[in-house]
């Protein structure tokens, strides 16, 4: 049985919205190896830039609500913004360490690492598949971390590691709270590096030319963001998974055509390891989700 006309509109607009986010995402490595400024500068812009436009996102959306229902967060909510900051800080600090091939592809295991921290905290049971695609990956992200080894950028996959688990981590948190408002916490979380980094550093301290990037950067953030939240209620989570993993090709084939960017040939076999995992894993979820459906229709 095919879905009716406006199912099938609000799938595709789904579709679209995700993959647009995923492109937007992969923005941010070519964005941070193309601006001069250090670490800190480019946190505190892309919060400042990122967070207003994602807290007015929530304002406008939420306009209906009293001005304490849209903009609390609570306890849950702050911790979940905390983590957020620092594996966001860890983020733009790995690719000015490392390739942004490395980055991508260790921090597309990031499901699976929340599978198994979801087992560890939470106790929840996940298929024999995704310990599999687990096994597959972490093959895949040792032959990186072989390629780094004695060189720069061994520290650089080391940060990416420790951001992927800041990620997995947080999407544990993300189902353990789940009241909690998420785009507002990330909102807040990008805000949180703002204030911060102005302890730190002078964010106004940059050139003109960097000052567009990090512009760019606060954008591409703000809208991937509120892309990838709107399009995931419009379609199936295996399917908003496994479109969001284009993420990952994206940003390698960017950082090829924009920054000349050719990694080592063991990234390369990481990186077709840890696909290859991925878009199985993905794959099976689709044919399984849909499956489902079926039956329920049947």
């Amino acid at each position: 049985m095919s879905a009716p006309p406006d199912e099938q509109d609000r799938h595709q607009l789904g579709v679209a919205l995700v993959v647009a986010s995923a492109l937007a995402f992969s923005l941010a490595g070519v964005l941070t190896k193309s601006i001069q400024a250090d670490v800190w500068t480019i946190a505190s812009w892309r919060g400042l830039l990122g967070g207003l436009l994602v807290v007015g996102y929530v304002a406008l959306r939420d306009r209906d609500k009293s001005l304490r229902a849209r903009f609390r967060l609570g306890w849950r909510g702050w911790l979940l913004a905390s983590v957020g900051s620092l594996a966001s800080l860890a983020f733009i600090f790995s690719f000015k360490l490392t390739y942004v091939a490395n980055v991508a592809i260790i921090y597309a295991t990031a499901p699976f690492i929340a599978a198994a921290l979801g087992w560890w905290l939470l106790r929840e049971r996940f298929r024999r598949l995704t310990g599999i695609a687990a096994g597959v990956s972490t093959v895949g992200v040792l032959v990186i971390f072989a390629g780094g080894v004695g060189t720069s950028s061994l520290v650089g996959d080391s940060v990416a590691l420790l951001m992927t688990f800041g990620c997995a981590f947080y999407m544990v948190l993300i189902r353990r709270f789940r009241e909690t408002p998420v785009v507002l916490a990330g909102g807040v979380s990008a805000l949180q590096l703002f204030v911060v980094g102005c302890l730190v550093v002078d964010p106004l301290a940059v050139t003109r030319q960097d000052a567009i990037l990090l512009f760019l950067f606060g954008l591409s953030f703000a809208v991937a963001l509120v892309l990838w939240t709107e399009g995931t209620k419009l379609i199936p989570a295996a399917e908003s998974g496994f479109l969001g993993s284009a993420e990952t090709p994206f940003a390698m084939v960017l950082a090829w055509v924009l920054l000349s960017e050719l990694p080592p040939m063991e990234s390369f076999i990481g990186v077709g390891i840890v696909l290859t995992a991925i878009i199985g894993h993905a794959l099976s979820d689709v044919r399984r989700a849909r499956a489902q459906r079926a039956g329920g229709v049947a």
